[in-house]
């Protein structure tokens, strides 16, 4: 069984995001949902971006002046959170890499870190479990080619809504995120890692058909390129990392709305696209989103 890319994405270390060599105007894709004494606003975002890509606009900007709050996927994602987190979950050195592979998946290895700029090459992946040198392995070209995570949407409107003296909460911890691919059975975490060697070569075009889609608003292809592949190919996978997380999510907005005020929401916008959004699981509660 071969699994999408969408799990990295799903991660936390989620990889909606490439390559736009021109400077663009962006008007992502903006939800509201109100009751008599409370508004929540739902907002799509991509977790890294070039930094000459204008996606503010006036409707998204009267949102967050309007909002008491920001609620983002995590807060504890700072660097030593996480380096505690990775040798905690994604390190097995008594078991290297290249003993879980055929020759011709280790040779796709060595190439597929070679051509990222790997320092150490290969070698640098062997003491990781699958999971790990899967995201490793499609976060490191975005490295390469300068992307800075300090750019995603996330963490500019976290630094925004802070300046303004705003409070900013997580949905989830990053330990969470984490053990969503750690605690992978072991055949399906294996699966993952030969997925993303065969289609690596699919990424940029990919992702940068994704940055459009987001720039433009545009859901169905959102959930075309993040959601459809995992959802026909592995749907144990998808229940567990968008389906499920959806679920909660809109639980918890929904108590959201029992308390006055105005809260801004911004996650990853494969959360906001296709048949089990955000969105549809609030529409199961009696609460409708309106598209802004």
């Amino acid at each position: 069984m071969r699994l999408s890319r969408f799990a990295c994405r799903c991660a936390a270390i989620a990889l909606l995001n490439l390559l736009l060599a021109t400077q663009a105007f962006a008007q992502p894709a903006l939800w509201v949902v109100r009751n008599a004494h409370a508004t929540v606003y739902l907002f799509g975002t991509v977790h890294l971006l070039p930094d000459d890509t204008d996606w503010h606009y006036p409707a998204l900007d009267k949102a967050l002046a309007a909002s008491d709050s920001l609620t983002i996927e995590l807060t504890d994602d700072d660097a030593a959170t996480m380096q505690a987190l990775v040798l905690q979950y994604g390190l097995d050195p008594a078991h290297p890499l290249a003993d879980k592979l055929t020759a011709a998946e280790n040779a796709s290895l060595t190439q597929a870190a070679q051509d990222a700029g790997m320092p150490g090459g290969a070698q640098t992946l062997q003491i990781m479990r699958p999971w790990l040198a899967a995201v490793t392995l499609a976060v490191a070209p975005l490295v390469k080619a300068g992307l800075d995570p300090a750019h995603g949407v996330d963490k500019l409107l976290k630094a925004q809504m802070l300046q303004a003296g705003k409070p900013v909460n997580g949905l989830e911890t990053s330990e969470q995120q984490i053990r969503f691919l750690a605690d992978l059975p072991p055949d399906v975490e294996l699966s993952f890692l030969r997925s993303t060697l065969h289609d690596i070569d699919k990424g940029p075009a990919e992702l940068t058909q994704l940055i459009g889609a987001w720039k433009d608003g545009d859901t169905a292809t959102i959930a075309r390129i993040e959601d459809e592949d995992v959802r026909t190919q592995a749907p144990e996978l998808y229940q567990r990392l968008l389906v499920q997380r959806n679920q909660a999510w809109a639980g918890k907005i929904a108590a959201m709305l029992q308390q006055p005020g105005t809260t801004f929401i911004a996650v990853g916008a494969g959360h906001l696209a296709g048949p089990d959004s955000v969105q549809v699981q609030l529409r199961k509660l009696g609460i409708e989103a309106v598209r802004q």
